[in-house]
């Protein structure tokens, strides 16, 4: 996808308030909230007064009959991998000045955020960009100009793909992605296929953080009566009745979803200032 003069303004400008907003924001909230991944195990000793029972081994314990527990040291470099919805269901929006801010320029804000944090953590950062199947690796990197590639791709996103299939750009992420890590996961998530599912297994082994990104006019349908609606995924129009609208994939069920399914998980609406938002996120997170 080539970019106008004007996008490329855009994302100049999302880079350079990314560099200078993580200092300010989220550095000392992103280390809170996953300093606490980063840990690799590294012997069994004899349970000592006071040490953390959750940290017991109980096959060795089972063994010498006597407790023991787990030592784990901090890995000094963490791997923070985006996982970037680019479907088309991300290039609308009316949120910002003049109702310009479409979702996937809050995916991009996002994604600067992320990538700045982890550079400042001294952190590896990649991104996965995905519709109906991966578009886009970006392996993990530390440095600026990785930070702004990782911002074009998840604002570029692809031609290749219309649809959207969250499970499956998951499942391959998690088989690619051994060791553990720290997920960010960054979508709209109106897919009616099981993501839940791949999120919970992607919990399992690591960290996942999932921003659901939305617009006001994705709640504001109900009760219109009969309306010619177009889906820019699909290509398809149809005739819906807004009067009798209730929307199965409704913002909080998604965001309920994706608790249940053990990611940390906060939405950003295309009104909102992103990184205010990712910065109270990881307060939570780290608290």
């Amino acid at each position: 996808m080539s970019l106008s003069a004007e996008e490329l303004r855009e994302l100049r400008r999302i880079h350079v308030a990314a560099g200078r907003r993580v200092d300010s924001l989220l550095a000392g909230d992103y280390r809170s909230a996953v300093r606490g991944q980063g840990m690799e195990f590294e012997e069994v000793r004899a349970y000592s007064p006071g040490d953390d029972i959750r940290h017991i081994d109980w096959n060795v314990t089972a063994r010498t009959g006597q407790p023991f527990i787990k030592v784990f040291r901090e890995e000094r470099q963490l791997t923070v991998m985006m996982v970037v919805d680019v479907s088309r269901s991300l290039a609308v929006g009316s949120g910002g000045k003049m109702g310009r801010t479409l979702k996937r320029l809050q995916a991009a804000r996002v994604a600067g955020g992320m990538a700045y944090a982890s550079i400042r953590n001294r952190d590896r950062v990649g991104l996965v960009t995905f519709t109906d199947r991966v578009e886009t690796f970006l392996p993990p990197r530390n440095s600026r100009g990785h930070a702004w590639a990782c911002i074009k791709a998840a604002y570029t996103g692809s031609s290749q793909g219309r649809e959207t299939n969250i499970a499956s750009a998951l499942s391959r992420v998690g088989a690619a992605q051994r060791r553990r890590a720290v997920m960010v996961l960054i979508s709209d998530f109106l897919d009616v296929g099981p993501w839940a599912d791949a999120v919970g297994r992607l919990s399992q082994r690591h960290q996942v953080h999932a921003v659901m990104v939305h617009d006001p006019r994705d709640h504001s349908f109900e009760g219109l009566g009969l309306t010619e609606v177009f889906d820019a995924e699909t290509g398809r129009t149809r005739l819906v009745d807004m009067a009798r609208w209730r929307r199965k994939d409704d913002l909080q069920e998604r965001l309920r979803s994706l608790r249940r399914a053990g990611a940390r998980a906060v939405t950003l609406s295309t009104d909102e200032d992103a990184f205010t938002v990712l910065q109270r996120h990881f307060q939570r997170a780290g608290s």
